[in-house]
């Protein structure tokens, strides 16, 4: 999402690195240029504004410290006025049992999806979820939050019949203290757009069931618009958060960073994709290191803990030091990688990797591998040397590839085997001494 800003700051401030002491004058080409990129990114002109002459005053006259850069020392105090424009301190929910919290949103802003996502993350952490379906104006709302209900084995409870808004309010509650939830999430109704009966219709249904909760899920990739439509909400409801959805498409990312400033409430939430796992807990200084292009290893760190399987972690390991990794392995450890979200997702949070863009289809190649080693048979995938032609092509017309790809595939795998084997018993430090060896005599790889 923010990639284009990222690239735009990054430039801002390549230019500073040099200069023993900051002046006004090599700031002023340099801040001209970050807010050239926040207005870029959608950000509200006023917050843009604001944002530059509050650099401006930190920065104009430091003494560059010793071991330090320049660019270092504006970038410390750029990622601080970020975490600060995004909502510095706790964005954690009330800690209330049972909590109930209260879902509002236009149609469209992902607002179902969202309940269901919000419910599967608050499992994780040890609570007991309901999900109610509020909205009588849209029944596949309610049959679309009953599937996803099923599919994350929530609590869920709905009224097809009646119209009462309020009245369903309080049967779903009594629903879940029935079944000794401690976590109650209402889907309420959408509109196009804001208007007065929808207002009122929630206004009723939160006199009736007090919630501790009232989250706007807003679209992220409608800019200032969406800003608009939290000041909206915000006036007429008091929200007491914000769930970011659609922060993984080609946005800007202006509403990211504008929604806490201008509306005062800060966002709890973001939906990083369709998936009902692509949900998060929004943390602003993560967020500014990622705009910085300084990564995020913090979550990256915390999904490869929720994904991968540590047991198996180390069954891998053990057969890449014997140099017995094979095709089902090789499987196996995609399938982990894929759990933690997109190629270009897992790149943004690896430090100095954020602007890096991938081969056009990074996802579809893996998913095409994929397609490739599961048309083997289990003593192909173990036994690898065996696959001749006729196996190649049947394991081509099962993947829907061309055979080139799975002689590609074989290439690469036949490659990696080797280099295990090197690292096999010490062939590790033969190998570092053999690259010495070629960088002695202006060879080796390149940039080495």
């Amino acid at each position: 999402m923010f990639d284009s800003l990222t690239e735009k700051l990054g430039n801002a401030l390549r230019n500073l690195r040099g200069v023993g002491k900051l002046t006004e004058e090599n700031m002023a080409a340099a801040l001209a240029e970050v807010r050239t990129a926040l207005l870029a990114a959608d950000v509200h002109f006023k917050v843009a504004r604001e944002f530059v002459e509050r650099i401006q005053q930190q920065c104009v006259g430091q003494e560059v410290l010793k071991g330090v850069a320049p660019g270092q020392q504006v970038i410390k105090i750029i990622h601080d006025e970020l975490v600060r424009l995004l909502g510095e301190g706790t964005t954690s929910l009330s800690g209330a049992r049972p909590l109930k919290i209260l879902m509002v949103g236009l149609h469209g802003s992902g607002k179902t999806t969202s309940t269901a996502k919000l419910g599967k993350l608050l499992k994780k952490r040890g609570y007991r979820p309901f999900v109610v379906g509020v909205d009588v104006h849209r029944p596949a709302a309610i049959d679309q939050l009953e599937i996803l209900a099923k599919q994350e084995e929530l609590g869920f409870y709905a009224d097809r019949v009646s119209k009462d808004v309020p009245a369903i309010g309080v049967a779903g509650l009594d629903a879940a203290r029935t079944a000794a939830a401690d976590c109650i999430i209402f889907d309420t109704a959408g509109r196009l757009q804001i208007d007065a009966d929808l207002i009122e219709e929630v206004k009723k249904l939160r006199a009736k069931i007090q919630p501790d909760e009232v989250l706007l899920v807003a679209d992220g990739a409608l800019g200032q618009e969406a800003v608009n439509v939290a000041k909206t909400f915000h006036e007429a409801l008091q929200l007491t958060g914000l769930i970011l959805t659609k922060l993984d498409g080609d946005t800007r990312g202006g509403a990211a960073l504008s929604i806490k400033s201008v509306t005062g409430v800060p966002i709890k939430f973001i939906g990083t994709g369709e998936k009902t796992s692509e949900f998060d807990t929004f943390y602003p200084d993560r967020l500014a290191s990622r705009i910085l292009g300084m990564g995020d290893v913090v979550t990256l760190v915390e999904k490869a803990q929720e994904t991968i399987d540590h047991k198996e972690a180390e069954k891998m390991a053990e057969k890449m030091r014997k140099a017995e990794f094979d095709l089902e392995d090789f499987l196996a450890q995609m399938q982990q990688v894929k759990k933690m979200g997109s190629m270009q997702s897992i790149m943004g949070m690896i430090p100095g990797m954020s602007g890096m863009q991938l081969p056009e289809g990074a996802d579809q190649q893996m998913a095409r591998t994929e397609a490739i080693i599961k048309s083997m048979t289990k003593q192909e995938r173990r036994k690898p040397e065996i696959l001749n032609g006729n196996r190649r092509k049947r394991i081509a017309d099962g993947a829907g590839v061309k055979i080139v790809e799975v002689n590609q595939l074989m290439k690469q795998f036949q490659q990696m085997q080797q280099m295990m084997k090197m690292m096999k018993g010490g062939g590790a430090k033969k190998m570092m001494r053999q690259m010495e060896a070629m960088k002695g005599k202006g060879g080796g790889f390149p940039g080495m």
